[in-house]
């Protein structure tokens, strides 16, 4: 890692309180994956003050369980080393982004690894997951991403290794969750700014977390 990138780092997640409290001071891949469009920003602001209630199943388990084997695959397969670190954008410190694994090629770029388990066969990734690629690369500054899954049958892996692909940034795309994380920081803010919804509707007193300050959602203006 490249000490501009080690000096980018926010939180580890190893140290569950202080990543999770990083984490609700901005915007993260998981946020971006639930913004299909401007129709989503609503919910997805209601999700961050108000959280999910989702704290796990069985399947998310079994991912946890798994992580770290396919992380140790990916590293002696594609050199891309496993990462718990939180980083910040370079310009919007708000923006952020826990990669599984990332590593710096003899050019200098940015490479990350998303890792994954599922019960299904994929025949592409995920969009939902491609938006949390594409938000990764825009925080990293990355080049390209390896998506590393594992299929599993009733919790048992099936076939003798992970799947993997590469997932090359997209500016355009980028474009896209930039803006609406844009529109979502500005839903954050008139909410805890002023207690009112876009929609109108006002904020459920006695709801809203404790790092939901005045100033952590106002907007800033994005840099070329």
């Amino acid at each position: 890692m490249t000490p501009e990138l080690a000096a980018r780092i926010v939180a580890d997640s190893r140290d569950r309180v202080a990543w999770v409290r990083a984490r609700s001071r901005g915007i993260t891949a998981t946020d971006v994956a639930t913004l299909t469009s401007a129709r989503a920003i609503s919910r997805a602001a209601d999700a961050k003050l108000h959280g999910s209630g989702f704290s796990g199943n069985a399947f998310t388990d079994h991912g946890r369980r798994r992580e770290p084997e396919i992380a140790a695959w990916v590293a002696a397969t594609h050199g891309i080393l496993p990462s718990t670190a939180l980083f910040h954008a370079v310009v919007e410190k708000r923006h952020l982004a826990t990669p599984d694994g990332i590593a710096v090629d003899a050019s200098g770029h940015v490479l990350l690894a998303e890792i994954k388990t599922t019960n299904k066969a994929w025949r592409s990734i995920p969009r939902s997951y491609l938006r949390q690629v594409w938000w990764q690369q825009h925080v990293l500054g990355a080049e390209r991403t390896l998506v590393a899954w594992e299929q599993h049958d009733d919790f048992i892996p099936v076939g003798d290794e992970p799947r993997c692909a590469w997932v090359d940034r997209d500016e355009a795309e980028i474009a896209k969750l930039v803006g609406l994380a844009t529109s979502l920081i500005d839903e954050l803010y008139l909410r805890t700014q002023h207690g009112r919804r876009s929609d109108g509707m006002p904020r459920v007193e006695g709801m809203l977390r404790p790092e939901a300050s005045r100033e952590m959602y106002r907007s800033l203006a994005l840099a070329d």
